[in-house]
Formats: C-alpha cells, sequence, structure tokens
C-alpha cells in the first residue's frame, strides 16, 4: 500500500467545486437570455436552437474577444460590462450584413477560477444578449493554471444570426454619389487599448482613478465605455428600405472598416470636418503625438457605425435615425474610385 500523499485536481490548480459554483450561476443568468428557439439547458453537450420564422434562412455567423480592454478590468477590478462590449461587438459584426441574432456562446478561460469574477463577466453577457434579443444558449469555463497570469482570463465569443437572402446587406448597389451617415461611438468600443494603455498609463502616468477634466470622467470610465450595439438602428433602416450598406468601425478605425462594405470598383470621400472627434481621442493624440494616418487606422475616432444610403433618401435615413433618438451626421460620400487613389479618402 502507498504511503505517498494522494494528489488532486485542486493540488494541480483546478478547483472543480469552485467550478460548480461558477456554473450554478452561470445557469441562472443564461436561462434568463432564452427565447422560444432554445431546445436545450445550460450544461448539455450541445446546445440546441430551432430555426423558425424563416421561409430560406441564411446563417451569418462571427468570432471575436475584447482584446486588451480586458486589462483596465482587471487593473480596476470591475468585470461587469467586458460581457457586454463583447456580445455588442460580434452583434454589430453580423448586423450589418442584415442579420438578425440568434443565439450567442461564450468562452471564459483563466489560470485559477473565482466564481464571482466569472458570474460578473457572464452578467455583462447575459445583459447584452437580452437587450439584443439574442439567448446565451451555451459556452465554456475553462480553469488552465500557469496559462494565465494571477487574477487575469481571456474572454471570447461566437455568434449566429438569420437573414432572408433578400435581406442581406452585400453592397452591390452601392453606387457613386451615395451618401454616407454615421453614428457616434460611446469611447473605444473594444479597439486601440493596446496603444491607449501605453499613452495613458507608461507615458502620462496615469492610473485608472486620474481624472481626465478634458473628457470629464477618470481613465478608469473612460476606458470600460461600453461599446454600444448598433442593431435598432440598423434594423430600422432596413425596415424603410433605406440601408444599402454598413460598416462596423472597429479595428482599423474608418479607414480600414469602410471599404469592406463597398465593390471594389468604389471608395469613399470623408468630410473631416463633420464631426467633433471626442475630447479622449484628442488627449490620446496630444499624448503620443500619433500621426493622422496611424490615428485614423487604430482608433473609431467617435465613429461607431456608417451607413451608405441613396443620397435622395439620406433626409428620410435620418429622420428614421432621430426617432429612435440618434444623432446621425453626414461624414460624406461614395466615390468612384481612381486607379492608384486610396479607397478612403480625408477631405
Amino acid at each position: 500500500m502507498s504511503t505517498r500523499k494522494p494528489v488532486r485536481y485542486r493540488d494541480a490548480g483546478v478547483d472543480i467545486d469552485e467550478a460548480d459554483r461558477a456554473v450554478s450561476a452561470i445557469k441562472k443568468l443564461a436561462r434568463q437570455t432564452f427565447t422560444p428557439g432554445v431546445l436545450t439547458d445550460i450544461g448539455s453537450f450541445g446546445a440546441m436552437y430551432r430555426l423558425a420564422g424563416f421561409r430560406q434562412p441564411v446563417l451569418v455567423s462571427s468570432a471575436d474577444g475584447v482584446g486588451t480592454k480586458l486589462k483596465v478590468a482587471f487593473l480596476t477590478g470591475r468585470h461587469g460590462t467586458v460581457g457586454e462590449d463583447l456580445v455588442n461587438h460580434c452583434v454589430n459584426d453580423i448586423a450589418v450584413q442584415g442579420a438578425v441574432p440568434l443565439f450567442f456562446l461564450d468562452y471564459f478561460a483563466v489560470g485559477k477560477l473565482d466564481a464571482k469574477v466569472a458570474a460578473a463577466v457572464v452578467s455583462g453577457i447575459a445583459r447584452g444578449c437580452r437587450n439584443n434579443g439574442c439567448a446565451l444558449i451555451g459556452g465554456e469555463t475553462a480553469e488552465m493554471p500557469g496559462l494565465y497570469a494571477e487574477a487575469e482570463y481571456d474572454l471570447a465569443g461566437f455568434i449566429v444570426g438569420a437573414a432572408e437572402p433578400s435581406e442581406l446587406l452585400t453592397g452591390k448597389t452601392i453606387r457613386a454619389g451615395d451618401t454616407l451617415l454615421a453614428l457616434p461611438s460611446t469611447g473605444l468600443h473594444t479597439n486601440g487599448y493596446s496603444l491607449a494603455r501605453k499613452l495613458l498609463f507608461d507615458v502620462a502616468g496615469y492610473s485608472p482613478k486620474t481624472l481626465l477634466a478634458e473628457v470629464g470622467a477618470t481613465v478608469g470610465d473612460a476606458l470600460l465605455a461600453v461599446h454600444r450595439s448598433y442593431l435598432k438602428p440598423i434594423r430600422a433602416l432596413m425596415a424603410d428600405r433605406l440601408l444599402k450598406g454598413a460598416a462596423h468601425i472597429t479595428g482599423g478605425g474608418i479607414t480600414g472598416n469602410t471599404p469592406r462594405m463597398l465593390p471594389k470598383t468604389f471608395g469613399v470621400a470623408i468630410d473631416t470636418g463633420s464631426w467633433r472627434i471626442p475630447p479622449l481621442f484628442e488627449l490620446l493624440r496630444h499624448i503620443g503625438n500619433i500621426p493622422d494616418d496611424d490615428y485614423r487606422r487604430t482608433l473609431n475616432l467617435g465613429v461607431g457605425m456608417i451607413f451608405a444610403v441613396p443620397a435622395r433618401g439620406a433626409a428620410r435615413a435620418e429622420a428614421v435615425l432621430a426617432k429612435l433618438g440618434e444623432s446621425p451626421f453626414r461624414i460624406g460620400e461614395v466615390v468612384a474610385r481612381k486607379r492608384g487613389r486610396p479607397r478612403v479618402e480625408y477631405r
């Protein structure tokens, strides 16, 4: 009979009891998001969803993460909003294709599991799902000792939506002369955080509690502002048959994302005087003396979504958006692409 001390899973750094506590909290949060299409409870080996209400459904999917915005959550100890960031980002990515979200799955990975932190993160995911009419249908919580720094985690999301073929936004009807309408962002959203953190924390020497007088918020509050969903304005413009294309302004900024909605033979002319860049972005530019091209390719500069609408329908589209409480502005127009010229020109 061996006299060696037994080695349990907990001794290797994995606490099954803590995982059970986390899953119990997650189940309650997820059930609050369930829609009639959900056929399985949280905990099944695979999630089941009945697709109904579509004649010829096209499934539209996307996967994304929150990026180094998580570092700000770690610094502040505030974990309740990054999950909402994740859902809204994924929702926007399929909404610009014309899809409505159906269900969402998350991946939460950590070195040492804390059930309270996991529950806070998933509470944000659940809130984002409820607000977008999307079911949190499943996911994975992984405890992997030694892979992540202490008190840190990673977070990713996977979304599936659907659309009728006739409702897909492919950009194929976009033409030169179409008007570009933009909606404001609520902050950095989920891109540019590696640069923002370097400038604010390393170069300027600020802490999360530093009050930014220009912004009217602390560093922590400004950086954790929730990445908003644009699902409702997109669906409203689609319902009025005013939307030809849409671009979610994330990593790559206006420069990198606007061409993604365009046919290859077109570009856009952006009027840089059509909106006021929010103070947070201007502060970052000042601290880092960021060149214009890098500034425009890294940060959203206060623009979260750009729509291509017919020039003759632009006023009506603005009215539709205003009725929802939005503040659209005309940021430019679609132009014929000239050989050797960039697809995005700033004027």
